[in-house]
């Protein structure tokens, strides 16, 4: 198994290392346009074998899903298959999880609640940018 991680993702990668000591960890940083809402891959670094290996995408706040869904694009260019890739989100919006679902049919996405409104008080509190 391993895990990609998107910067936000962050916030919930040392749980994750806690329970998961042996666990590989990729980054991928993304940021959308301000303007155009276009998500935009800044960097990847994944382990080299993460096409054979079964992928946690860690992103803990799902609103549009245009973040998520530039993530999955770049792990299918790095040879993974939607099917093995698993998103973990602590809170996901109804239309970002269908935006993920309507682009890749097959990943699976856990979640912690699923509200309209996506609670962006918890990205400012975690990394105290409130």
């Amino acid at each position: 198994c391993s895990a990609a991680a998107l910067l936000a993702g962050e916030a919930m990668e040392q749980g994750l290392r806690d329970c998961c000591r042996s666990i590989r960890i990729g980054k991928i940083l993304i940021q959308s346009d301000e303007e155009t809402q276009r998500a935009k891959v800044y960097y990847a670094k994944f382990p080299p074998d993460i096409y054979r290996r079964k992928v946690l995408l860690m992103y803990p706040i799902l609103s549009t899903g245009n973040t998520v869904i530039e993530a999955v694009k770049v792990l299918v260019e790095h040879g993974v298959q939607p099917s093995v890739i698993i998103l973990l989100s602590l809170f996901s919006t109804p239309h970002g999880a269908k935006s993920i679902i309507q682009e890749f049919p097959e990943i699976t996405i856990l979640t912690t609640e699923v509200h309209p409104v996506a609670p962006t008080h918890f990205g400012q509190k975690y990394f105290g940018t409130d």
